[in-house]
């Protein structure tokens, strides 16, 4: 019981704590590549995630269509991948991130199982860059590909970018994440291992066999649902950066939360938070469990 108390006081400070962060970060932190902060332009962006974004908003465009401009690494999984950001876009936003890392401005850390990574809404890249890529881009891919988890209407995400280096996080153990589906894209450097693993749909753990791995490419995005389960190989050597985009539907999560399957019970946080509202939508869509 008093770890449950500690974890909630925990959680419950994590919303102040990142604001005032991200205000601090605002009034003093002075930009690599101020670039990078400027509104989404579809020249960071490849010609082939422009291509299969500009068909998914067009009349007639179906499921059938848009994976002949994906590449599917599993269809039984429903795994894709596609070229997102182009090789410069990707270079100036790792010099910025990584001329962040070396300022002495506070870190929130992504999540509990990283140590090493930015969260992007923190740094000021939420509104010009994530914003823009889930409503623009990312949205009408996922209607067609994930209609029945929430694709159609994603209404928050959150962004951060992860590090894998030696003497650092070197891999990632085997779990699902806290959405509805998810964009993860290799930004760089040049490194070896730290391949991406698949398991079942949220399936035990201790149960993965037979997992399927799927190599890392600069620039290209991994989608997958956020409940197929999933790790990181150990990587072999130099660095890998990673941008993940937990992308989240609160018609589906209002209902059930992602990480306990149960009814959630909501409290008041700061900006996104885990992407719950009080609202009730006029319609759920929920993603069968398969």
């Amino acid at each position: 019981m008093v770890e449950l108390e500690q974890e909630v006081e925990r959680r419950q400070r994590l919303g102040p704590e990142s604001a005032a962060r991200k205000a601090l970060i605002a009034s003093s932190y002075h930009p690599a590549r101020p670039e990078v902060y400027d509104s989404l332009q579809d020249a960071a962006l490849a010609p082939e995630f422009l291509a299969a974004a500009e068909y998914s908003v067009s009349p007639g465009a179906d499921l059938k269509g848009l994976l002949q401009r994906l590449e599917t690494v599993s269809g039984e999984k429903r795994i894709y991948r596609v070229p997102v950001f182009t090789a410069p876009f990707c270079q100036a936003l790792l010099e910025e991130l990584e001329h962040f890392e070396q300022s002495d401005m506070p870190k929130g850390r992504p999540n509990t199982m990283n140590n090493y990574g930015v969260l992007l809404h923190e740094l000021g890249l939420d509104e010009p860059l994530m914003t823009p890529l889930r409503e623009r881009f990312l949205q009408p891919l996922m209607a067609l590909l994930y209609p029945d988890c929430g694709g159609g209407r994603l209404d928050s995400h959150r962004a951060f970018v992860v590090k894998y280096a030696l003497g650092q996080d070197l891999e990632l153990g085997c779990h699902y994440d806290n959405a509805e589906l998810t964009l993860n894209v290799a930004l760089g450097k040049v490194f070896t291992g730290g391949a991406l693993y698949f398991g079942g749909f949220f399936q035990a753990p201790t149960a993965l066999t037979e997992p399927l791995e799927v190599e890392h490419v600069v620039g290209q995005g991994v989608l997958h649902r956020g409940g197929q389960l999933h790790g990181a190989r150990p990587l072999g050597t130099g660095e890998r950066w990673n941008l993940v985009v937990w992308l989240r539907a609160s018609a589906v999560r209002n209902r059930l939360c992602p990480m306990c399957r149960c009814e959630p019970d909501l409290v008041d946080d700061e900006g996104f938070s885990d992407g719950f509202t009080r609202e009730e939508p006029t319609a759920v869509d929920v993603c069968a469990l398969t």
